[in-house]
């Protein structure tokens, strides 16, 4: 048939082997008619599976199969009659889902779970970065719009440590966490401890780490470029059935990193001298300093583990995503939301505030906010909560004046 037709060809979609294709149902009616329901011509499937009915040319046809004459173990899965629209001058090519996969819709209560279960992964990587934020904030005073920026450190640097060294993932992101911590260390030491000693005040300093997150950024731009790259592991896993929710082995692997490392720096906090230091030195700087206690040294110890929390919080969003030289400044708002939400100067408010804006983030589209403004969701729950209690869920209220 060299004039112009209508092709219509059926394959056994459930006989298909894995590898294979799908074997062809042939001694099937075919029906074509005009868009006035004029029957123009019927064809029979050959040994290929193919039936070819001509027609005049371009225009909308109906096409329609028989389905007393399918096989017996055959069954058709979709619509027995397919609206087609002929734009070509060779005419169209058909196909019909017989014995194929009936994909149902997904219950609201798995896809409410599977988002809960994101929001709170989600969460636990914001978590860690609002930790180190609370940290610095707690004992400095310093509110620091350059924080994203560690985390797009972390980030980079095991990219560069996996893609450009060849070191395996894990290696990288260990690595990371050092080489986080003395960039946060060196930032304490050049810039932030001679602004402490010549008495700059909190709002100039403020505004510096502005500047700072503006230079650190168009670094990141000029070096590594504006594209986002993968890591060269774990790119691409499948999800495994739990239950519920469905999860990847690196997804699992990232929630139980984060929860482990909170474990580790609330330990720190509350069974070590240098917890106890951190948080005499959050509570009264002064008085510490006047008790022959190093301010200074603690406070170059809580840089040192902020920015290795955010270089760790920086790998494992690479990982749960991509790398790119915005990533941190784009998550920096969360950040700061969590760590208000939940108080100010505090690790527990902040890994709770971090979580609540995770799973309000990922619920959010559920429920019918667009998803690319699903952040605005956590947000106003934010604004609420501080109206209602503005020193966060567990900070402190403080009298001024």
């Amino acid at each position: 048939m060299t004039g112009p037709a209508i092709r219509v060809r059926l394959l056994d979609q459930q006989e298909g082997k894995a590898g294979n294709n799908p074997p062809p149902v042939p001694g099937v009616t075919v029906t074509v008619s005009d868009d006035s329901d004029t029957e123009i011509g019927r064809a029979v499937t050959n040994d290929a599976g193919v039936a070819a009915v001509a027609i005049p040319g371009k225009g909308k046809y109906s096409v329609s199969i028989d389905e007393s004459t399918l096989p017996d173990g055959v069954k058709l899965t979709g619509k027995k009659t397919l609206d087609v629209s002929v734009n070509l001058t060779s005419g169209q090519n058909v196909a019909f889902p017989l014995n194929g996969k009936v994909v149902e819709a997904t219950p609201f209560v798995e896809r409410f779970v599977d988002s809960v279960v994101s929001g709170l992964k989600y969460g636990l990587i914001i978590a860690l970065a609002a930790m180190g934020l609370s940290l610095i904030f707690g004992t400095t005073g310093l509110t620091n719009f350059s924080h994203g920026e560690l985390i797009t450190f972390g980030a980079i640097t095991a990219y560069f440590l996996n893609s450009t060294l060849g070191l395996p993932v894990i290696l990288a992101g260990i690595l990371t966490i050092g080489i986080g911590g003395l960039f946060g260390w060196g930032q304490d030491r050049v810039l932030w401890r001679p602004l402490r000693s010549r008495g700059t005040g909190i709002i100039a300093m403020m505004i510096v780490s502005i500047g700072l997150g503006l230079l650190l950024r168009n670094l990141y731009q000029f070096f590594f470029g504006a594209s986002t790259r993968s890591y060269t592991d774990y790119t691409s896993q499948r999800a495994r059935d739990y239950g519920l929710f469905d999860l990847s082995d690196k997804e699992v692997a990232i929630m139980v990193i984060a929860i482990v490392t909170i474990g580790i720096v609330a330990t720190i906090m509350t069974r070590t001298r240098l917890g106890k230091a951190m948080r005499a030195v959050s509570d009264n700087p002064a008085l510490s300093a006047s008790s022959g206690m190093r301010v200074d040294g603690v406070i170059s110890s809580v840089w040192t583990m902020g920015a290795a929390l955010s270089a760790l919080a920086g790998v494992l969003l690479g990982l749960n995503s991509q790398v790119n030289f915005m990533m941190g400044y784009q998550l920096l708002l969360m950040v700061f939301a969590a760590t208000i939400l939940g108080g100010l100067g505090t690790v527990w408010g902040a890994v709770l505030g971090s979580l609540i804006i995770g799973v309000i983030t990922e619920v959010g589209p559920l429920l019918g906010v667009p998803g690319s403004i699903k952040e605005v969701g956590a947000l106003v729950v934010l604004i609420l909560i501080l109206l209602i209690r503005p020193q966060g869920i567990l900070g402190r209220a403080e009298r001024i004046g």
